[in-house]
C-alpha cells in the first residue's frame, strides 16, 4: 500500500513539472523563392487575333471549250508559268477540216452569188426596154439579195470555225502556279467538262479570317479612311511574319457564328504563304496610350476569375483580383486592379497563400521599360 502511494507521489509531482515546462513556439516557415517585376506603365498596340486561311488571289480551272483529245502538254506539274502562256494542245486536225469546209463553201457561194448579181443587172436594163417582165426581174434580184445573205451566214460560220481551232490552244489567263494535272495526253476531253490543271495566283494573296461582332465598331473605325495593318504569322515558323492590309469586310454578320468575315491581301513575295494554310492572324486597331502591363505569367486563374499575387512592402503577398483585357507579346494589359509600380509574382505562385512570406530570386524586373514609355 504504501508502495502504491509513493508511485502516485511520484506520477503527480511529474505531471505538475511537465506542465510548469514553457512551451517552445512553433518555428515559422522560411520564405518562399519567387520570381517578382514591377506592373509597368506604356503604350502598346491594340490589337485582334484571329485564326485564318490562305486563298489564292485568282484561282482558274483550266477546261477545254472544245471535244477533241489532248495532243501536248506544254507545262509540268507544280510549275510557275506566265499569263498568256501556252498549257494545253488539243488535237487541231478535225477544227482546220472544217475550216477548209466552209472555206470551200463560201467559194462556191461566191460564185453563184456573182452569177445571180450579174443576172440581175442585165434585166434591170431588159425591163427598163419592157423586154421582160417585173416579175421576172423580182425573182432575179430576190435570187441575188439571196445568195448575198448566204454568202454573210458563210463567212460567219469560217469565223466560228476558226474560234474553235483557236480554242485548241489552251493558254493561262493568269500568272501563276499550276497544280495536279488531271487528264495526261491521249486523253479524250468534252467541252466545258473536267478541269485539266488548275492554276493558282500566289502573288499576291489573300488570308480569310473572322472576327466576333462585338469589336465590328472598333474594326469600322480604323478602315475609316486609312489601310489597317494586318500580319500572317504561321505557327511554329519563327520569322514567317508577313505583313498586309485588311481589303474586304463583309456586308452582313454570320447571325450563327456571330462573327464577320474580313479578308487581307499580302504580297507574298517570298512565297512563305500558301493556299489552304491556316494562320494566326494579327489585326492592329491601334495604340493604347499608358496602359498598365505584366508578363503574362503573372496572371492567374481561379473560380472567382484572374488575379496575381501583389507583393507587399513587409514581403508578405496579398492575392489581388485584375481585370485583364489583351495580351501584346509576352506581357498582358491589366485594366482594373493594379497600379504601375506595384511589385507582382511571375514565377512560384503554386506554393503561394495569401499573406505569405516571398524572397526574390531574381535581382532584375522582367518587363522592361520601353523606349519613349512612361513609368
Amino acid at each position: 500500500m504504501k508502495q502504491t502511494s509513493t508511485v502516485l507521489t511520484l506520477f503527480i509531482v511529474f505531471l505538475i513539472c511537465t506542465s510548469c515546462t514553457p512551451k517552445k513556439a512553433p518555428k515559422a516557415k522560411p520564405p518562399v523563392p519567387v520570381n517578382v517585376v514591377q506592373a509597368l506603365r506604356k503604350d502598346v498596340p491594340v490589337q485582334v487575333k484571329a485564326i485564318g486561311t490562305i486563298e489564292a488571289y485568282t484561282s482558274v480551272a483550266i477546261k477545254s471549250q472544245v471535244s477533241g483529245q489532248i495532243a501536248r502538254l506544254h507545262f509540268a506539274e507544280g510549275s510557275d508559268v506566265e499569263k498568256g502562256a501556252l498549257l494545253i494542245s488539243i488535237d487541231p486536225e478535225p477544227f482546220q477540216a472544217t475550216v477548209h469546209q466552209f472555206e470551200a463553201t463560201l467559194a462556191k457561194d461566191q460564185a453563184q452569188a456573182k452569177f445571180a448579181r450579174e443576172q440581175a443587172e442585165r434585166y434591170a436594163g431588159l425591163l427598163k426596154e419592157g423586154i421582160v417582165t417585173h416579175d421576172q426581174y423580182d425573182l432575179l434580184r430576190s435570187n441575188a439579195e439571196s445568195l448575198a445573205a448566204t454568202l454573210a451566214a458563210d463567212r460567219a460560220a469560217i469565223k466560228n470555225a476558226k474560234i474553235q481551232l483557236g480554242y485548241c490552244s489552251i493558254r493561262s489567263p493568269i500568272s501563276g502556279r499550276t497544280g495536279t494535272i488531271a487528264l495526261q495526253p491521249g486523253n479524250l476531253v468534252k467541252a466545258n467538262d473536267l478541269p485539266i490543271v488548275t492554276v493558282n495566283q500566289l502573288t499576291p494573296i489573300y488570308a480569310t479570317f473572322s472576327i466576333p461582332e462585338k469589336i465590328l465598331a472598333e474594326v469600322k473605325l480604323a478602315l475609316a479612311g486609312k489601310e489597317l495593318k494586318i500580319e500572317a504569322v504561321i505557327p511554329n515558323e519563327p520569322g514567317s511574319a508577313e505583313a498586309g492590309t485588311v481589303s474586304f469586310l463583309d456586308n452582313a454578320v454570320n447571325p450563327a457564328t456571330g462573327t464577320i468575315k474580313l479578308k487581307g491581301v499580302f504580297a507574298n513575295t517570298s512565297r512563305k504563304l500558301w493556299p489552304g494554310q491556316f494562320t494566326d492572324v494579327v489585326m492592329t486597331l491601334g495604340i493604347r496610350k499608358n496602359a498598365v502591363v505584366v508578363p503574362t505569367n503573372a496572371i492567374q486563374t481561379s473560380q472567382q476569375g484572374q488575379f496575381v499575387y501583389v507583393v507587399k512592402a513587409d514581403n508578405s503577398v496579398e492575392m489581388r483580383p485584375v481585370t485583364a483585357t489583351m495580351v501584346v507579346g509576352e506581357d498582358t494589359v491589366v485594366a482594373k486592379g493594379l497600379a504601375a509600380g506595384e511589385t507582382v509574382v511571375t514565377d512560384g505562385q503554386l506554393r503561394l497563400t495569401p499573406g505569405a512570406v516571398v524572397e526574390s530570386k531574381n535581382k532584375q524586373p522582367a518587363v522592361k521599360q520601353p523606349a519613349g514609355g512612361k513609368n
